[in-house]
């Protein structure tokens, strides 16, 4: 019991930022690659999880070793006007996809509880997001964030409660079926966009530095080097096993929604909750109700990720005092920061705005983000004045610039499709 307390207590930002990789927007692409292709897109989980692992590796030992996170290591290193452009198109990036999520959160909700509108649990979910980041201990609220990777498992549990013909799905991940259909490869760039998102890099990284602090003995490797060995055990640990969650959460939804909508053929997907809600005809009111709950489970987990990593960026860049283990009378900017993302994705829900609409223009960010960010990033950890004797060693950049290769070819075709 005590050995499984010490493997639970050892795992962190990996963890926490694999899960909040599956948030509603992403449990909606995943949904609709089901929906649309049935098992024949589950290889495209196989291929990203080494590459995630890689690149979120990479950005969470910057944060160890050098003390800083990522828009403090560039503010440090590189000219000023790539560090604002970049925190510039995050915080938009962002705030977006909050909007989007928590307009899922709440149409999740309505189908658990049809009396109260939706606009009522879009500013409920946002309002709670902000004030557990304010008033929780950092300490306090990574466990409640780390207990919230559990509301992941409802998806696991729904394969359970349908009928799946694992015969195909193992096809589907084993022997790609590929098509010359555009619509096909836009998919598959929308999965990679999906799974491998700036924002995550930005939150990893932090959370390395917020742990350093709140850790009595800690410090950042390039003043403590002899603790670089389990160090960057752990964090190699955490982010296989992070990573490795998502993508099988990943892989769960898209079994389910081929398995109910796609044979059924329900083609079609605009939204996490439609998914939940077209599960009910196939999958009964409890299969379309785990969904439902996992949708909410996600995006209070995934919300507060992408507001604070927003907030760091933007805090980094300006100099603020940073950090979720500061009281908010200490760093009253960087929590400012995080209300107005949420508070500018929430008011988005009661606008015109349509929530398609706004993932959309959120994966053209990220598009726009990703490559220029995972290419710093690869320039960072190979420089020895940035990392120390932490370098990356030359497997490291072979994986970690052929993982940039990879989101530039799948960021160019996104961009260039306007966003799938």
């Amino acid at each position: 019991m005590a050995r499984r307390a010490k493997w639970w207590r050892s795992l962190g930002p990996g963890l926490i930022t694999g899960a909040a990789d599956d948030d509603p927007s992403g449990i909606a692409s995943y949904s609709q690659a089901g929906a649309k292709f049935g098992f024949v897109l589950c290889w495209t989980l196989l291929l990203t999880y080494p590459l995630m692992v890689v690149i979120q590796a990479i950005s969470a030992r910057i944060g160890r070793v050098t003390g800083r996170g990522i828009a403090g290591n560039l503010r440090q290193h590189y000219p000023n006007w790539i560090l604002q452009g970049i925190v510039g198109l995050l915080f938009i990036a962002n705030t977006l996809n909050i909007g989007a999520d928590l307009g899922a959160m709440g149409a999740a909700s309505k189908l658990l509880l049809p009396a109260i509108p939706v606009g009522v649990y879009v500013a409920l979910f946002g309002a709670l997001c902000v004030a557990g980041q304010m008033y929780f201990k950092h300490t306090q609220y990574v466990a409640v964030l780390k207990w919230l990777t559990l509301a992941l498992f409802f998806y696991f549990v729904s394969l359970f409660v349908i009928d799946v013909p694992w015969l195909d799905v193992l096809k589907g991940l084993v022997w790609p079926k590929l098509s010359m259909d555009r619509k096909f490869w836009l998919m598959v760039v929308a999965i990679l966009g999906t799974t491998i998102s700036p924002y995550l890099f930005f939150w990893q990284a932090a959370q390395e530095v917020e742990d350093t602090k709140a850790t009595a003995g800690r410090e950042p490797l390039k003043k403590r080097p002899e603790q670089g060995r389990n160090a960057l055990s752990r964090i190699h640990l955490d982010t296989v096993i992070g990573m490795g969650f998502s993508n099988l959460v990943a892989l769960a939804i898209m079994i389910t929604a081929a398995a109910t909508l796609h044979s059924r053929g329900v083609l079609d997907v605009t939204s996490a909750a439609q998914a939940a809600a077209a599960l009910r005809p196939a999958g009964g009111h409890f299969a379309s109700a785990l969904f439902a709950a996992g949708i909410v489970g996600t995006g209070l987990l995934s919300v507060p990720v992408l507001a604070g990593s927003a907030a760091y960026a933007v805090g980094e860049a300006r100099r603020w005092p940073v950090g979720l283990a500061r009281q908010p009378l200490q760093a009253k900017a960087f929590y400012a920061t995080i209300g107005v993302a949420v508070l500018l994705g929430a008011v988005a829900n009661f606008t015109s705005l349509n929530p398609m609409t706004a993932l959309i223009w959120a994966a053209i960010v990220n598009g726009i983000v990703a490559v220029p960010v995972m290419a710093l990033l690869m320039s960072m950890g190979a420089n020895r004045k940035v990392m120390g004797r932490f370098q990356l060693t030359r497997p490291w950049k072979f994986c970690g610039w052929f993982a940039t290769a990879v989101m530039g070819i799948a960021a160019s075709a996104m961009i260039a499709s306007g966003g799938g």
